[in-house]
């Protein structure tokens, strides 16, 4: 009795409450996402906030079946959990019934359910059981190339599912690799990539290889007699030149049709408000038309009038700055932001290496969904169908969100014990 009073004693009560408030808050814009004068009851199990209602209990009943079980069982599970979400991504390729394009959906009856949210956490156990092994080092080779099979196998499954966004999200383990040791050079290397990307699609290639080269011989010059040096410069020009003419290769044979328009209408390459930029435009002018404290609850008439698609789920937050404006969209960042400070403080105050791993891989999958999500809602990031943690509607977000965060918070209430 005297242990289970000190396990309940040390639960972090303020993620816990977060947690709540979030989920309340994404309840009542779904509503307000969705409302109309024939269902008003919230409750209402044939309209969308009245299945999240039900979504939300379950979430809750996850969370305590999550809390009660032991500590120290989600480490020694960690691998099984993994192998067995890995199975069923693999399964989905074969069972999944198309649903706009994506392969990524399972139908039990009346029930969908989408492998890919929980495949998440399962790999962020994995991860945080391998690197948390004695004597493992990430500036190893071998550690470094198994930590990118157990990130890259479920994320390359869920690309072949033809969803783009929700494999971009185990990009976000890169932090927790930085986190643990890894070269801020390979961080740095990435966004290097990224700018790369995007500038051989706005320039033409011989231009920006020559900016590269010109750019290249100009620190040969400066280091010319340290060959390491010369060394790292050849090297990097040669990656950057790869880099340059393998742009139109993946953007051509990997990206989606529908993908490679929204990319161009991001970088202004294309207008196409009625086509692949009308559902950013339409936010834009959803969030815009909210003003400084909103038009009030239920009386966003971008919403009411459904002239934002997929407003309950992917472009949630437009509804917050219709009708809460820049207030409200303040106060929703500002709780997120407060939740990822918090998970990290969390992280940082474990005595185990799994925790503060398992931590760190919590804080990078929300802060990615929140950058990417917020960011293609006001026009400053691809439309890459990825949701608003505990905001959105959908169960298999709510309960993966949920595990993820909860598992943590019990591993948070085992932190005087070391877990091998």
């Amino acid at each position: 009795m005297r242990e289970q009073k000190s396990i309940l004693q040390n639960i972090d009560w303020l993620l816990v409450g977060m947690f709540l408030l979030m989920v309340g808050m994404g309840w009542m814009n779904i509503y307000a996402a969705v409302y109309n004068e024939e269902h008003k009851s919230i409750f209402d199990l044939s309209q969308s906030y009245g299945k999240q209602a039900l979504f939300i209990a379950g979430s809750i009943f996850i969370a305590l079946m999550i809390l009660i079980i032991d500590g120290k069982f989600y480490a020694t599970i960690a691998y099984v959990v993994y192998g067995a979400l890995i199975i069923v991504l693999l399964a989905t390729l074969v069972f999944a019934r198309d649903v706009k394009g994506s392969l990524g959906w399972i139908d039990f009856g009346m029930f969908k359910f989408q492998p890919s949210e929980f495949a998440k956490f399962a790999t962020t156990m994995a991860l945080a059981k391998y690197l948390s092994i004695l004597d493992i080092k990430i500036q190893d080779l071998r550690t470094k190339l198994i930590s990118g099979l157990i990130i890259g196998v479920p994320a390359v499954i869920i690309l072949m599912q033809n969803d783009t966004g929700s494999a971009l999200v185990f990009a976000s383990f890169i932090f927790v690799l930085y986190r643990e040791g890894l070269s801020g050079n390979i961080l740095l290397l990435g966004l290097v990539s990224i700018a790369l990307f995007i500038l051989a699609l706005l320039i033409k290639k011989t231009i920006l290889l020559g900016i590269i080269l010109g750019i290249a011989a100009v620190f040969f010059f400066l280091v010319r007699k340290n060959k390491k040096n010369i060394l790292v410069i050849l090297s990097g020009a040669a990656i950057a030149s790869s880099i340059i003419f393998g742009v139109d290769h993946f953007y051509n044979n990997v990206l989606q049709p529908h993908q490679r328009v929204r990319i161009d209408v991001l970088l202004g390459k294309e207008t196409d408000l009625k086509g692949a930029g009308y559902n950013v435009n339409q936010s834009k002018i959803a969030i815009g038309s909210g003003g400084f404290f909103g038009k009030g609850f239920l009386q966003g008439t971008q919403t009411k009038y459904d002239f934002v698609p997929e407003q309950s789920t992917d472009f949630i937050f437009c509804t917050v700055g219709e009708e809460w404006g820049f207030v409200g969209s303040f106060v929703v960042i500002s709780l997120f932001l407060a939740l990822l400070f918090r998970i990290v403080f969390v992280a940082e105050r474990q005595r185990s290496k799994f925790s503060r791993i398992y931590g760190y891989g919590v804080a990078s999958i929300i802060f990615f969904h929140l950058l990417i999500n917020i960011g293609m809602t006001i026009g400053l990031a691809p439309v890459i169908g990825i949701p608003l943690p505990f905001f959105s509607y959908g169960g298999s977000s709510l309960w993966g969100f949920t595990i993820l965060l909860f598992i943590l918070i019990k591993l948070d209430a085992y932190r005087l014990q070391i877990l091998r």
